[in-house]
């Protein structure tokens, strides 16, 4: 009788395990929403007079570089989970249409990406689209798409926007940007030169820096690098976070000695340049004005940068 209520209360622990397995997965499910496979399979392989053709396109981050060499790195850095390619093409002259949809992993990684080219107009369709002639982007939550065409005309464009939208209606959730965003100073923000990364490279491709990662950053590490302009007067703002304070410490040690070792961390330092540039630790923070017009600029935006939660 013992025995027969043991096996009664292992199956029911066990059923209660695999019960709240499942749970799980389905609230995981629900939160990501859309994958890369559910798109392909629900979006329409027609919009208007043009047709998908051909297989989709599939890679991952090793294989994107068979498709996109030279900026597959750029998705690397931003931790790209797989990319979906999918080409439509119309009669009558008009030009093809390559979609992209690449799963990033994350929202803010998707942001990331997104942030990495910001030339355009603002667009309607997912978070933050932006449009230039031959091609449209946008991110939503956890995926960045882009749209090109290989000849923009007013039906190819017409074509593309209703297609973005009918990508962006089966993201069913929008992603969250950043927290670290909260932490940027807000007056003179120039909104669209901020870029969100992890790694050294993208940092060099924005503002060159120095050839070795002084800052040690890395997959574990937020950074954000915006331009300010306040007053007639210009700056290039620097906000990263690390892991704990010891590495936030570790990197600023490191910044000074390579970059401004005569700072001694005693302030704004003045460049050869005759711009300013000067850090401060918040906890796990690093604030760095890499160039300002004046002192009093570098002092200001090291003073509102906030440490984020």
């Amino acid at each position: 009788m013992r025995w027969g209520e043991a096996v009664k209360k292992t199956l029911f622990l066990l059923l209660v395990t695999l019960a709240a397995g499942w749970f799980s997965l389905l609230m995981t499910r629900k939160s990501f929403g859309a994958s890369l496979e559910t798109l392909a399979e629900s979006l329409d392989r027609q919009v208007g007079a043009w047709a998908a053709t051909g297989q989709d396109g599939t890679y991952d981050e090793e294989t994107i570089y068979d498709y996109i060499d030279g900026a597959g790195e750029v998705y690397r850095a931003y931790n790209m989970q797989g990319c979906l390619s999918r080409t439509y093409t119309a009669a009558g002259g008009e030009p093809a249409i390559v979609l992209d949809i690449f799963d990033m992993g994350s929202s803010e990684d998707a942001f990331g990406v997104f942030t990495h080219d910001r030339d355009g107009k603002p667009a309607t369709v997912g978070q933050d689209a932006l449009y230039r002639q031959g091609w449209l982007s946008f991110w939503k939550n956890r995926f960045f798409v882009s749209l090109y065409m290989e000849r923009e005309t007013p039906a190819a464009k017409e074509a593309a926007f209703r297609l973005a939208r009918a990508v962006a209606s089966l993201i069913r959730e929008e992603g969250r940007k950043p927290a670290i965003l909260l932490g940027l100073p807000q007056k003179g923000l120039r909104d669209r030169s901020v870029r969100y990364l992890h790694h050294p490279m993208l940092l060099n491709y924005h503002y060159y820096l120095a050839d070795e990662n002084i800052l040690n950053l890395g997959k574990e590490t937020d950074a954000l690098l915006a331009v300010y302009n306040r007053d007639g007067k210009r700056a290039r703002f620097l906000l990263v976070q690390y892991p704990n304070p010891e590495k936030a410490k570790a990197a600023c040690s490191r910044f000074l000695a390579h970059y401004l070792p005569e700072a001694g961390g005693k302030g704004p330092l003045r460049l050869e340049n005759g711009k300013w540039a000067a850090t401060s630790l918040k906890g796990r923070f690093l604030a760095v004005v890499l160039e300002a017009d004046s002192r009093s600029l570098a002092e200001d935006l090291l003073g509102e940068a906030k440490a984020c939660p």
